[in-house]
């Protein structure tokens, strides 16, 4: 297992190249031997101009990069792993591991010890994996504690003497580079104990343990008798275990209040050791009865040095948090709105944000406007033919508040004006954006008492959890006909 190169590239929109290569490294003896086991499928690493004009393209991150191309876009080249093949000068450059992270992008190049034609199985190639360790190992060095950017250029401008260390001649011997700041010694190749592929290092200092839950809640609400609204809530469970030795165990508990929404179609992260049999076939298929696993959720696991995914769920939840009501009414010049939300009664009314954006596309610029809201306030974005609602921190006692009032517009301008095919006429929405902290909307939370710990020192546990709204849809009750979530994707 080595890595050919590695780089770090700032994500700059607005910019000629839109992108700037703050690091890079390339290991020559590894490249020789890419060369001898790869044969005539070898593609050598390019120079840093042309690989960072060919990732940029493939993670479709140009400025000027809007139009449909079929060798990138089809269905046929979905991915799903961060791993891509780029093309350059005429030959493409596989595997490539590449992921965006505060506007950094982080990517390397893995050996691959067998032809790449025909092209091998990802399964089958163990540098990735430790080409993804050695990425996030980076990134919680650049990141951690650091609060400016001459904090991260002081950074970056280390990481060469530490790779000398963590990883000389292109192999990975410890993720963590802070032990290599540290001058710590680096845990031995030859451990009595089997480490798992996606730990290749181990940890030195304060032992803590955090985990962050994150539901997403989608929704399509119509308001038409016979068409269903929709809602549907997906969870990620993050951690990040700093404990010390080569293999400690720890098992997390999610948990559910009495009436909690049952967890289902849980993926999780290879390291869970074991799971309740329960837990793996709770589906979403399934029609919900009484029986239905309401946790609690055990995940003993080996966690590896970075920050992970340790599972995704999904959740039939009751009732979307927010109901509401949109119509708009085409009248001569000007449109006539209505809209009512109601916050329902089991959600926390605490908001770390809420607003309603109500766009209108194909349409000019918006040139008069009367209305009147029982709470909130409205801004007004005229070139953009958009009106925000903020709502603020809190719905009211009453958890019901109303937005109505006519809009006039100028002449439409096809170079300014926000363009939809779909929101033609009286097919309109608007969509609601919010986040409320330490709430989930299924009630899952993270016990702090009942994370188990086998490891030297006893750990600081913190768990947080937040609720955000994402592709959350009301559309015109008037609208001539109703537009389903599948129609917005195409």
């Amino acid at each position: 297992m080595a890595q050919r190169a590695v780089w770090l590239i700032s994500h700059e929109p607005g910019t000629p190249l839109c992108g700037t290569v703050r690091f890079s490294r390339r290991y020559p003896t590894v490249e020789k031997r890419a060369r001898v086991f790869n044969g005539a499928s070898y593609v050598p690493i390019p120079e840093d101009g042309p690989f960072l004009k060919a990732l940029l393209f493939e993670l479709r991150l140009l400025d000027d990069d809007k139009d449909f191309v079929e060798s990138r876009d089809s269905c046929s080249r979905i991915n799903k792993t961060s791993i891509y093949g780029l093309l350059i000068g005429g030959e493409e450059l596989w595997p490539v591991v590449a992921f965006l992270k505060n506007d950094i992008i982080y990517a390397c190049v893995p050996l691959v010890e067998q032809t790449l034609s025909p092209r091998p199985p990802l399964i089958s190639v163990s540098g990735v994996s430790q080409g993804f360790e050695f990425l996030f190992g980076i990134q919680d060095f650049l990141y951690s504690g650091q609060k400016n950017d001459s904090e991260l250029n002081t950074k970056l401008s280390q990481l060469p003497d530490l790779l000398l260390q963590a990883c000389p001649f292109g192999t990975l011997l410890d993720a963590n580079l802070k032990n290599s700041l540290d001058n710590t010694n680096f845990a031995s190749v030859t451990q009595p104990q089997k480490q798992p592929a996606w730990k290749t290092g181990t940890y030195k200092g304060k032992p803590q343990v955090s985990i962050s839950i994150t539901e997403k809640v989608k929704s399509m609400q119509y308001d038409k008798q016979g068409i269903a609204d929709t809602w549907q809530v997906v969870g990620t469970v993050t951690c990040k275990c700093d404990l010390e030795g080569i293999m400690p165990n720890v098992t997390i508990s999610l948990n559910l209040p009495t009436n909690g929404s049952p967890l289902q179609d849980i993926l999780v992260h290879p390291c869970v050791t074991s799971l309740d049999s329960a837990i793996l076939t709770s589906s979403s298929i399934d029609a919900m009865d009484d029986s239905a696993f309401s946790g609690p959720y055990k995940f003993p696991l080996t966690p590896p040095l970075e920050s992970f995914n340790l599972c995704y769920y999904t959740s039939q939840v009751p009732v979307p948090p927010i109901l509401g009501f949109y119509q708009l009414k085409e009248e001569e010049v000007q449109l006539r709105i209505t809209i009512n939300l109601k916050l329902h009664e089991s959600v926390k009314n605490n908001f770390e944000f809420c607003e309603a954006h109500i766009p209108f596309y194909n349409r000019g610029p918006i040139t008069h406007l009367e209305y009147k809201t029982s709470f909130g306030q409205l801004e007004v974005f005229r070139e953009k033919s958009l009106l925000i609602w903020i709502i603020g921190q809190k719905f009211p006692k009453s958890m019901e508040i109303s937005l109505s009032g006519t809009v006039t517009f100028g002449a439409k301008s096809h170079e300014k004006q926000p363009f939809d095919p779909i929101c033609i006429g009286e097919t309109a929405y608007l969509k609601l954006h919010f986040r409320i902290l330490d709430y989930t909307l299924t009630g899952c939370y993270a016990d702090q008492h009942s994370v188990q710990v086998f490891a030297s020192g006893k750990p600081k546990i913190s768990a947080y959890r937040k609720l955000i709204s994402s592709d959350y849809y009301i559309w015109n009750s008037k609208a001539p006909a109703p537009v389903t979530y599948g129609s917005l994707l195409l």
